[in-house]
């Protein structure tokens, strides 16, 4: 079994501040100073892409000193622009890329479902 992890935030309202820090995390915390309330972890960033355009992303975060807010785990998805006309092989390049990306966020869905069932348990 493995230690448990930690991670020093520099905050600006509360000094450093050491918290948990849960496997999945790949932020690196050496961010400019920040209120507590506003520093969280983040796991990697699935990204759908077409063309160069940034169609979505999705990751793993989880905000535990957030006000007004969830501070359980969640998925943050972003729904990029893409405005374009596109021929018929394209639109189903699109169709197939958001079909993937389908598949990306269940396995994220199933992820979360099991990092809240053990969150449940503490």
């Amino acid at each position: 079994m493995t230690a448990d992890r930690t991670v020093t935030v520099h905050t600006t309202d509360h000094g450093p501040v050491t918290m948990p820090e849960p496997s999945w995390c790949v932020d690196s915390h050496d961010q400019e100073p920040e209120a507590l309330r506003d520093t969280g972890h983040r796991g990697p960033q699935h990204r759908a892409e077409f063309y160069g355009h940034e169609v979505a992303t999705a990751e793993l975060v989880q905000d535990p000193f957030a006000t007004g807010a969830d501070r359980n785990t969640g998925v943050y998805v972003a729904m990029g622009y893409l405005a374009s006309t596109l021929t018929p092989g394209e639109l189903d390049e699109l169709a197939a890329l958001l079909v993937d990306y389908a598949g990306t966020l269940r396995r994220l869905a199933r992820q979360l479902s099991v990092l809240r069932t053990g969150e449940a348990g503490r």
